[in-house]
């Protein structure tokens, strides 16, 4: 008998005593699927670029409150009789800079290139103090700090902030006409010289650099031919060539970096000792509090080296996370450049972007022995009071922009909506049962 073609391929049933398997999917994949997907659709929300900026920054400052509480213990025990000094200044600090931060985001994103040219004169002021006697500081060769009474600040703080927003003013005004050397120069004299001037004349290298740093990714966004970084990168490095080598101090560090040195006592103590709290640290940490080198050993153990205590309390776990979070807010300043319609929000984000990445990625570079000491704090995690407020003062412009992004508007104006409606339909007590409650009482 012959064998058709649909009996052959026919599925054999299966063997008696034998259950057929079940193919069915299980119910946590579906779960677990279902679970992403949610998470993708809020990413692409119009408000997801403001709730990763605001949740990331506030994950940073609350691990810079309790690591600076760790690594300045000690030290405030030693100088001011309790453990608690240093953090107490950086908690009401981190107070200021959240209610900054709240206001900053507020403002509509317009208002800010309108407050651009009045914060850059206001800075450039600020700066100039330095140079009065009797009320401008120096620390550590560099003229950069205000002191009156027991407050002290640092002015170069609050022109990065201005940099921003005036070199990104300058930048739009004259956007057709940025291939032209001459017109380029033109739109860069007047922030850059009131800003990066000032600041060269403190002598104050390291926010020189993290503002050099501010410059380039500017003109870069702007669309600045590539040409002109080659002849700027060289007019930059004999720059801060001419001021390492009139200063002893630099030019000391700058060798220990590039040859090495015996004398672990001098220039060296410093990178060396946040060497070891990185070694000692290992995988997994010393603990949170165990830190050795907090013992007087590492200087700046809770300002510009808090990453090294960092590595030794909480191993590299607790660096990776740091370094993770900055690469979060990377990528979400990178979202918000590319989906802001207007080309000055544009640049201010990626002038934003570029002070908080730039000086962090500097920081940990110095940390690990990459780059010399230059001494520059590590953003919301180093003790420093002014740093922080005007650092989250930049996050607060930021999530400005944020907020006008497209189809941001119309998000919040609808959740606000929602919110109104939903305490419109609370019940409310009548004058009679208010009266009844108050005789009753």
């Amino acid at each position: 008998m012959a064998v058709t073609g649909q009996e052959r391929t026919r599925p054999k049933p299966p063997s008696a005593g034998k259950r057929a398997p079940n193919w069915r999917r299980p119910v946590w994949l579906d779960a677990t699927g279902e679970w992403v997907r949610d998470r993708v659709r809020l990413l692409e929300s119009p408000l997801a670029t403001h709730h990763v900026l605001l949740g990331t920054t506030a994950m940073l400052v609350v691990i810079g409150l309790v690591m600076v509480l760790s690594s300045s213990s000690v030290e405030s025990l030693t100088e001011k009789g309790t453990p608690y000094y240093y953090f107490r200044n950086q908690a009401t600090f981190a107070v200021l800079g959240a209610v900054v931060l709240m206001i900053a985001s507020r403002v509509p994103a317009r208002l800010w290139q309108r407050l651009a040219l009045p914060a850059l004169f206001a800075s450039a002021f600020l700066q100039l103090l330095v140079f009065v006697p009797g009320l401008g500081k120096s620390v550590g060769g560099n003229r950069n700090w205000i002191h009156v009474g027991s407050f002290t600040a640092q002015p170069s703080e609050a022109a990065k902030v201005a940099l921003v927003l005036a070199l990104a003013l300058a930048l739009s005004r004259r956007r057709e006409q940025l291939g032209e050397p001459g017109k380029l120069v033109g739109a860069m004299l007047l922030p850059v010289g009131l800003t990066v001037g000032i600041v060269l004349l403190t002598k104050d290298l390291g926010t020189a650099l993290i503002m050099m740093v501010i410059v380039a990714v500017m003109l870069w966004v702007a669309g600045v031919p590539a040409k002109w970084f080659a002849l700027a990168g060289a007019g930059g490095a004999l720059l801060a060539t001419l001021l390492v080598v009139t200063s002893e101090n630099r030019v000391g560090r700058v060798k220990d970096w590039l040859v090495g040195t015996a004398d672990t006592q001098g220039l060296s103590w410093q990178p060396v000792q946040g060497k070891y709290a990185l070694a000692s640290g290992g995988w997994w940490g010393l603990g949170l509090g165990a830190s050795r080198e907090k013992w007087s050993w590492l200087p700046e153990a809770h300002n510009d080296f808090i990453f090294a205590i960092i590595g030794e309390e909480l191993g590299l776990p607790g660096t990776l996370t740091i370094l993770a979070l900055f690469g979060v807010l990377a990528l979400v300043t990178l979202r918000l450049v590319r989906r802001s319609g207007n080309f000055y929000a544009k640049l201010a984000v990626a002038g934003f972007a570029a002070w908080i990445l730039g000086q962090a990625t500097l920081n940990v570079a110095v940390v690990l022995s990459l780059l010399p000491v230059i001494g520059v704090p590590l953003p919301f995690i180093s003790a420093g009071g002014s740093a922080l407020v005007l650092t989250l003062l930049g996050m607060g412009i930021l999530l400005s922009f944020a907020r006008a992004e497209p189809g941001a508007p119309e998000a919040i104006r609808t959740r606000e909506s929602v919110v109104a409606r939903s305490l419109a339909v609370l019940p409310r007590r009548t004058p009679t049962q208010r009266t009844r409650t108050t005789k009753g009482s």
